[in-house]
């Protein structure tokens, strides 16, 4: 049989060691639940960069399909249709 201290002892021993233990699995809980929001942010950021891509990819085949259309009159003859006469 223990002497009374030791009993004390061994009972805060005891204490401290299921304390630790559930401090440490709440730390556990927090990491996880870090890496889910992490990884959640993540698939969020690569969702939005391939829409991105798909969308700037879009434009660029619709320039190419429809090119702008070349000035065939100079800017001198364009000004002279567009003044008001006196």
């Amino acid at each position: 049989m223990l002497r009374p201290t030791e009993a004390r002892a061994e009972e805060a021993r005891k204490k401290a060691r299921e304390v630790f233990t559930r401090d440490r699995a709440k730390d556990a809980e927090v990491v996880k639940e870090r890496e889910k929001a992490f990884a959640a942010q993540a698939q969020k950021t690569a969702r939005l960069k391939a829409l991105r891509i798909a969308r700037e990819a879009d434009r660029q085949a619709e320039a190419a399909a429809n090119p702008p259309a070349k000035k065939t009159a100079s800017k001198k003859a364009a000004a002279k249709n567009t003044a008001k006469p006196q």
